[in-house]
């Protein structure tokens, strides 16, 4: 007969690092996995034999198969064992991204990226309630922010190395490094990640119930708005830049945001449990500040550099600050909430491109900062607003 130790004080203050680091692991390849193309992106339109834009939408349709399905596959697999629906998540990067490296037919490349897409939708809902799940009440939000530090550094690490390995060895190199990193985190979570179980029958309720929690629908317009505002200006830095005449400068900026993200999520984590609303505010004080900063810039390479900085400290924190607020505002539809956080994150992502595009070609790159600017007012007021439920001063600590 098996018995089960109750944790000791001890246990009460410790973080399991090794599951924690698996998790960020896992949350790198999916945000890698997202962003990679753009780094290799003439290289793999010339092999697929398309255009440019043609061989960007690899990035949309990744996002579309992530909105598409995170809600019903979320309510779908809601019984299943969290630790074998995150290793079939895993799974399905490493498929999809050998698919992606092999394949030289265009529909078939984008196939795989819709299915990299559901993946990534079953894993982000799935990711920060697990690091959740794995820490004690007073150590939640650090283990999120542990998590959540694969996202920057895909961004800041692993889209610069592997452009860096496409132009070296060969664009499908980066995707194939993809597979083989998707098969070791396999190994590394079945190793050192506990299992939980999933929701049984009784326990489960409709996803769209979650809206009706105080609370939800705060984070979720916040969600949204937030990752729309940061999208047009991200996706299009690069024509943004090159009309200041810093074309040559986009990496060191790119660069300087990606530190600076780093040092806002290390931040965030260390003071998420009692902060959460400052830090939210922050953040998007941050955002709209650097917005002003680049609309006022008139080509100076410091203020532009200075405003990534500011960009990038008010933007490491996001995911972490808005996955543990839905998931205290969910509450019991905790993981309802983050298939609905997942998908509007990824909508927003969609339409960031598609407004950043047209805002480009109707009225130039100098409209994005504005843009910016304007959004982040109605994220600064909802999170104001939002005191009680959604963004309160003090997070419950039990």
């Amino acid at each position: 007969m098996r018995t089960t130790e109750l944790p000791t004080a001890a246990d009460q203050r410790r973080l399991p690092v090794p599951a924690l680091l698996a998790l960020a692991t896992a949350v790198f390849i999916t945000a890698l996995t997202e962003t990679l193309p753009a780094g290799v992106l003439p290289a793999m339109s010339a092999d697929l034999g398309v255009s440019e834009s043609a061989a960007g939408q690899s990035v949309t349709i990744y996002a579309i198969g992530t909105a598409a399905t995170a809600i019903p596959l979320t309510a779908a697999t809601a019984g299943w064992p969290r630790k074998r629906l995150l290793l079939s998540a895993m799974a399905g990067f490493a498929a999809a991204n050998t698919v992606t490296a092999v394949s030289t037919s265009y529909p078939l490349t984008m196939a795989a990226r819709f299915v990299a897409g559901v993946a990534a939708g079953l894993a982000w809902a799935l990711l920060a309630g697990y690091a959740r799940r794995l820490a004690p009440v007073p150590l939640q939000g650090k283990a999120i922010a542990i998590a959540m530090t694969g996202a920057p550094l895909a961004l800041s690490l692993g889209v610069p190395a592997g452009t860096f390995l496409g132009k070296l060895l060969g664009w499908w190199v980066a995707f194939l490094i993809m597979t083989v990193l998707a098969v070791g985190v396999i190994a590394w979570i079945a190793a050192a990640v506990p299992d939980h179980p999933g929701q049984g029958r009784a326990e489960r309720t409709p996803v769209l119930r979650a809206l009706a929690v105080p609370g939800v629908v705060p984070v979720l317009f916040t969600t949204f708005v937030f990752v729309l505002a940061h999208t047009v200006l991200y996706t299009y830095i690069a024509p943004f830049l090159d009309r200041l005449g810093m074309g040559g400068s986009t990496d060191a900026v790119l660069l300087a945001f990606g530190i600076a993200s780093l040092v806002g999520i290390w931040f965030t984590g260390a003071h998420i449990h009692r902060r959460l609303r400052t830090l939210t505010v922050a953040s998007t004080l941050l955002v709209a500040a650097a917005a002003g900063v680049l609309a006022v810039t008139a080509g100076s390479p410091l203020l532009v550099h200075v405003a990534a900085v500011l960009w990038g400290l008010g933007w490491g924190g996001i995911p972490t600050l808005l996955q543990t607020a839905v998931g205290d505002a969910g509450a019991e539809h905790a993981d309802a909430a983050q298939a609905m956080l997942v998908t509007l994150w990824n909508a927003a992502m969609a339409s960031g491109g598609v407004v950043g595009g047209l805002l480009l070609d109707r009225f130039g790159s100098d409209t994005f900062p504005w843009t910016v600017l304007a959004l982040m007012v109605p994220v600064l007021a909802v999170v104001t607003a939002a005191r009680r439920h959604g963004f309160p001063a003090e997070r419950a600590t039990r």
